[in-house]
């Protein structure tokens, strides 16, 4: 820098114009706002310059600048060409600003400029970005040679809109693929919640070693990991992402961190916690704290939130369904109802549908059910069928007869189709013996025509997710499987210690399915 500024001093002293240089020098540093400066005193500056300082501004993510610096150039009647609106499409694209970005591909046309691949590119990830995925397919569709870039930018678009199908076949049909092509497909199957698709094409990436995943693939699967529990590939992501360095990454090390609290490990998650030390973030404490709020784990959970305020950490709503979930693991009753008030008294938050939940659940687990229902009513949104479920199942635990058919009258409303519903209020009557009120209900799911969801079982083997449904003939090894499980039953059964080995299993599947 002070060797930039001998040469502008030099150049001033002897009337040398090295103002092109000084500001490509400055804008490689970067010091963008002393290269501002001196393009600013330049009478008629070059396109070359314009370009040079949108671009900056762009990678800079001051994108409003982009425009200004535009404006300025079609005032002063200098001509763009097709970089200019190459970093300008970029910049419409990360505001999502199609409006703008209709007008600049109207003024494109109008300058009778040439297409190449890198403003076709442009164009497309711009209409794709801002939702306008017809327009981004016309100019994909009009294209005469299609590079990779181009082809992700139609895929990402596709997959960041929810349309994966077709997303999926234009991934399909890529002649060549990157690391940004299965990225793209394997993080909108997760941020779509299509968890199963996430995962198994993550597997078919390794597999095929097109491409060795980035940080940003490793971000992306592991949500999939931890809302499949699928553990046994999470720990080798992690081994991954240690060997390449990704741990750095605050995105990694969290989707870790949640992976492990999803799937039991919560020692290993508070590891990773720990690590991360000083990067955490607020999403770190709070998938901390309810991972150790949901394992039973409440009083750390409560000293964590001790810890996260003393950090200098401001908490937000899901801190608190975090923390209200600990007091109601731990039946503090009394705690709960301070954290719920010192919400909006303390920290400005209000309360959400889901804050009333746990304390609705808080409540029901302490038998305070009347009260319960209380604010159920008095609630200032509509309840939903979580907040009537978790009444019910106060009721089933507690015997309390008058309010679970109150919260079934909704929850029938609400979920007509839900069998769960009529089997809790069915065992209700049955505890407390009133048997004609179980054959009504029975009788209502008949005429309703309400059955039972088929219950499954997810296994993980070899890096792999088996799903299993009641009688299920769909595996490819199904008949190895049932000739394995009768081979179990009949020698079990020599031995005394069961009658149908296979139903026990079916019936355990559909346990777990009701649970």
């Amino acid at each position: 820098m002070d060797h930039l500024k001998q040469i502008h001093a030099h150049s001033l002293r002897n009337g040398i114009d090295h103002t092109k240089f000084l500001i490509t020098k400055l804008l490689q540093i970067p010091n963008i706002h002393y290269a501002q400066a001196l393009f600013n005193l330049i009478p008629n500056p070059s396109g070359f310059l314009y370009n040079k300082l949108i671009q900056a501004y762009s990678s800079q993510g001051r994108f409003e600048l982009c425009f200004t610096l535009y404006k300025r150039m079609r005032q002063e009647r200098c001509p763009p060409n097709p970089h200019t609106f190459t970093f300008l499409f970029t910049a419409c694209a990360w505001l999502s600003s199609f409006q703008q970005g209709q007008m600049l591909h109207s003024q494109f046309v109008k300058f009778g400029l040439e297409y190449d691949q890198f403003i076709l590119t442009a164009m497309i990830d711009m209409y794709a970005k801002s939702g306008l995925l017809a327009s981004a397919r016309q100019v994909f569709d009009e294209m005469g040679e299609r590079d990779v870039p181009s082809w992700n930018s139609m895929v990402t678009g596709y997959a960041r809109c929810g349309k994966l199908a077709e997303a999926r076949e234009l991934f399909a049909l890529m002649p060549s693929r990157n690391v940004v092509s299965w990225t793209a497909m394997i993080s909108g199957y997760s941020q779509n919640r299509q968890y199963e698709e996430a995962l198994a094409l993550f597997t078919e990436m390794i597999e095929k070693e097109e491409a060795r995943p980035n940080v940003v693939t490793i971000a992306s699967v592991l949500p999939a990991c931890a809302n499949l529990g699928a553990m046994e590939i999470g720990e080798k992501i992690e081994a991954y992402a240690r060997e390449n360095g990704f741990m750095r990454n605050v995105f990694v090390s969290h989707g870790l961190l949640e992976m492990y609290a999803k799937c039991g490990r919560i020692d290993t998650a508070r590891r990773v916690f720990d690590e991360i030390g000083s990067g955490r973030n607020l999403c770190c404490w709070n998938t901390m704290i309810m991972g150790l709020a949901i394992h039973g784990r409440w009083e750390e959970g409560l000293e964590l939130y001790d810890g996260m305020l003393t950090n200098g950490t401001e908490p937000d709503d899901i801190t608190f369904v975090g923390v209200m979930l600990a007091c109601t693991h731990g039946g503090l009753l009394a705690q709960g109802q301070k954290l719920f008030e010192s919400m909006e008294r303390d920290f400005s938050i209000t309360p959400k549908l889901e804050h009333y939940g746990c304390m609705v659940d808080l409540l029901g687990r302490a038998g305070e059910l009347e009260e319960a229902y209380a604010l159920i009513k008095s609630m200032p949104m509509k309840p939903d069928a979580v907040i009537w479920g978790t009444l019910l199942g106060a009721c089933s635990f507690h015997g309390c007869v008058h309010l679970a058919e109150k919260a079934s009258e909704f929850l029938f409303d609400l979920e007509p189709w839900n069998g769960g519903n009529y089997v809790i209020l069915a065992n209700i009557y049955a505890s407390a013996g009133q048997w004609d009120d179980v054959a009504k209900v029975r009788k209502l799911m008949k005429h309703n025509q309400i059955t039972k969801t088929a219950g499954y079982s997810v296994i993980e083997e070899n890096g792999y997710l088996h799903k299993f449904i009641v009688e299920d003939r769909s595996h490819p090894r199904s008949n190895e499987i049932y000739e394995l499980l009768d081979e179990i039953s009949t020698k079990l059964k020599l031995f005394g210690c069961a009658t149908n080995f296979r139903s026990d299993v079916e019936n355990d599947c559909i346990m777990e399915g009701q649970l």
